[in-house]
């Protein structure tokens, strides 16, 4: 059976390729989408790629995903530094968690510094640009072969 991971993308990761182009690149989420199919079908695992811009709806989403998924890969973008809801879910999901960032969050205001993600995360992946998610998904066969 083929192992299945998530993708969840937070708020304002739908303006990828517009939003900040010197800090997040000109792909598009699409792009970045399209990349991640084609990986995962170059290591025999599924994804289901998501973006929501509210909180609620991604806890709901990380709540349903053992039912479904092996592992949860999130790029929470603003949400990484103020959700504790986000965290709680992750911790009660029991799957593990790789967290991504396109950006060097270390390089950025200090506010960014800090993530509640990192707390359930087995792995932060950061800096890296639309390859971070490559990585990720190279990490997840890993994790879950």
């Amino acid at each position: 059976m083929t192992q299945s991971v998530l993708i969840m993308n937070g708020p304002n990761l739908n303006m990828l390729g517009t939003r900040e182009p010197e800090v997040y690149g000109k792909q598009t989420l699409g792009d970045i989408e399209k990349l991640c199919q084609t990986r995962a079908g170059d290591l025999g695992l599924e994804i289901d790629f998501r973006q929501s811009n509210s909180e609620g709806e991604l806890v709901d989403w990380i709540q349903k995903a053992n039912a479904d998924h092996a592992l949860i890969i999130l790029n929470a973008g603003a949400y990484t530094h103020t959700s504790i809801a986000i965290l709680d879910a992750l911790r009660a999901s029991g799957l593990p968690v790789i967290e991504v960032h396109i950006s060097n969050i270390f390089q950025r205001e200090e506010y960014r510094h800090a993530s509640f993600v990192s707390e359930a995360a087995t792995g932060v992946i950061c800096g890296f640009g639309s390859k971070g998610y490559e990585l990720a998904l190279d990490a997840a066969a890993d994790l879950i072969g």
